[in-house]
């Protein structure tokens, strides 16, 4: 198997704050790598140690087979970096931007120009940059990322503060930039973007890994009981809690939810009643996973 990174007992303090405490994983190549985990969780801290952006206090760590740290010019031309918040040169188009961005690694103007084409913006060439929408800008600061051919793409937070429509067709574009063979590590919040489109999460917090495996196994591992909703009325909730296999039913008003782990025989017991109305059954997710680890509590 060959790794692409490689983390061993990574640390990083912040005076009385342990941001990174051991961290230790192993990212192959051409995988899409997640990391997630609650705010200040550690995730932007360990890209940015692994990106060569800041000096781990302890810890061996190699990407690509070098070392990051002191700032390895090495590196740079094999590894492609968008960080949470995209700068760009003021008052240029995206076309200017992206070739801006390509002279810095001797990328020909020509090549430059069609990763507009990749990322969907070819139509927004002369667009100037203040000018696109959140979703077009994530989109062109992913292009500046890539403009010189990466091995290795790291990502934080794509498409944080995107609507639905945008974040969908963003998933598009790193779908095809993973099934062109570059690597890629991924830190986001939501859950169901990891679930799609990573091969492997490691979910973190307070500094350390909780559980890293590819999100299915996670959630299978979780055990946690099935829901199954019907429309309000259909049933009353004491007759639900009757059925062979509930463990516990509630009514808001709007959707009767049977929780079970048991759902076939359930749904066999309502269905003799006639009570399938609206049905929907839903399983665990990588969101109860990461529920269950790092908690409820809301992290501001």
């Amino acid at each position: 198997m060959v790794h692409t990174i490689e983390v061993s007992g990574l640390r990083k303090r912040y005076g009385d704050v342990q941001a990174v405490d051991g961290v230790t994983f192993a990212v192959e190549e051409g995988e899409f790598f997640g990391i997630l985990g609650p705010n200040g969780a550690g995730k932007t801290t360990t890209l940015e140690i692994i990106e060569g952006l800041r000096r781990a206090d302890e810890g061996d760590l190699t990407v690509l087979g070098l070392p990051p740290w002191p700032r390895n010019s090495k590196l740079l031309p094999r590894i492609g970096v968008q960080l949470q918040a995209s700068s760009f040169f003021e008052r240029l188009t995206a076309r200017e931007q992206l070739r801006t961005f390509g002279s810095l690694y001797g990328v020909p103007a020509k090549k430059a120009d069609a990763m507009l084409e990749l990322v969907g913006l070819d139509d927004k060439a002369d667009t100037r940059v203040e000018k696109l929408s959140g979703g077009q800008a994530q989109r062109l600061s992913i292009a500046c990322a890539l403009v010189h051919d990466p091995e290795l793409v790291f990502l934080d937070e794509p498409t944080a503060a995107l609507d639905p429509q945008a974040r969908r067709n963003l998933w598009d574009v790193l779908r095809s930039i993973n099934t062109d063979g570059r690597t890629i590590v991924l830190t986001t919040h939501y859950m169901d973007e990891a679930e799609i489109l990573c091969d492997r999460v490691a979910i973190m917090d307070s500094g350390r890994i909780l559980r890293l495996g590819p999100p299915a196994v996670l959630v299978r591992g979780l055990a946690a009981p099935a829901r199954i909703s019907v429309a309000s009325g259909v049933l009353a909730v004491e007759d639900a809690r009757l059925l062979p296999g509930a463990d516990e039913a509630d009514d808001d008003g709007v959707s009767l939810t049977i929780s079970t782990r048991d759902p076939s025989a359930v749904v066999a017991a309502m269905a003799a009643k006639d009570a399938l109305t609206g049905v929907q059954i839903r399983g665990a997710t990588l969101e109860d996973v990461f529920l269950e680890l790092t908690g409820r509590e809301y992290r501001a």
